[in-house]
């Protein structure tokens, strides 16, 4: 397998180029011959290319070669990446760890690439449980690709997301995938912010920073045993996704609640939106619709009224 040092000759990017226009690489020698190449050099890009899983030798046709798909093939090649990236820092870490002091209580990886690959480890490694806090920038795709590996192996996944998830076909469609698979998810109005923990004992916290994502390792227990409360009370009061439901039927008053509380502090529409993670047009109709039942003349009157309806009942 290539490693991320390896520079791509123009012979071993011709030969991939010319297999996937081709479908195939008949004959070595044929194809040299079309790409002007000589036999040796021609089988030495074959064979990096097998080696590094974008070209497969057909059965029973020693000579003849079929490319992988470029989006598989990319996949695979930068997973491998992102796992040799993520293996050198652990070893940096051990190597810290013999010679210095012990690593601070958080410790910060930024950069996508070395995310997914402390990601990818720490969910191989995984073998009982993993919670799972999705704030509104998540992707449901990303979830998906996450942690149906460790379903298929058994391990139980919890998930507690935004109600917003509720309202997107393709979101539902994709948590639903999970849920087949096994996963149990909750929605809730808000999540103040992306983490999960693998095996109830490695926590990681999601940002952003300048646009790059980054993550937070959490190294201290007190800290570790806050979050575990913080997901553990959001599960409790999460309301349970089921299949492909739509919309916001099953959490109209828990989201017309999160609003009431969010106008009753004088919070515009739009910010009102981005707090719960939904759209302008949808928190609109949902402040109407307050307005409306409560025959407010203004939003801090409706948000405050509504406020203490839903206390009042305990809702």
């Amino acid at each position: 397998m290539m490693n991320s040092t390896t520079k791509w000759p123009a012979d071993i990017a011709g030969v991939y180029r010319y297999a996937t226009k081709k479908g195939a690489i008949d004959a070595l020698d044929v194809a040299a011959g079309e790409l002007g190449i000589g036999m040796r050099e021609m089988s030495e890009a074959v064979n990096q290319l097998v080696e590094s899983r974008l070209l497969r030798a057909v059965d029973g046709a020693a000579h003849r070669f079929i490319p992988v798909d470029p989006q598989v093939a990319a996949n695979a090649l930068v997973a491998s990446v992102e796992r040799e990236i993520y293996q050198r820092r652990e070893l940096i870490d051990q190597i810290r760890d013999f010679v210095g002091p012990a690593p601070s209580p958080i410790e910060y990886l930024a950069g996508s690439l070395e995310v997914r690959g402390f990601l990818k480890m720490a969910g191989d490694a995984c073998r009982t449980e993993v919670l799972v806090l999705q704030s509104g920038e998540d992707d449901a795709e990303e979830l998906a690709r996450a942690y149906l590996p460790l379903l298929s192996r058994g391990v139980t996944v919890r998930i507690v997301c935004q109600h917003r998830n509720r309202a997107d076909l393709a979101t539902r469609m994709k948590l639903k995938q999970l849920i087949d698979a096994g996963a149990a998810i909750g929605t809730v109005s808000h999540v103040p912010r992306s983490a999960v923990v693998f095996d109830r004992t490695l926590v990681v916290l999601f940002g952003l920073s300048d646009g790059e994502t980054n993550v937070a390792r959490v190294h201290n227990d007190g800290i570790n045993g806050f979050l575990l409360d913080l997901f553990d009370h959001l599960w409790d009061t999460a309301t349970p996704l089921e299949g492909a439901e739509s919309g916001y039927a099953n959490v109209a008053d828990d989201l017309r609640q999160a609003i009431a509380g969010l106008m009753a502090k004088g919070y515009t529409d739009e910010v009102v939106a981005r707090k719960l993670g939904m759209s302008v047009r949808s928190c609109r109709r949902h402040i109407a619709t307050l307005m409306r039942d409560l025959e407010a003349t203004s939003r801090f009157q409706a948000g405050v009224q509504a406020a203490r309806t839903f206390l009042a009942s305990g809702a």
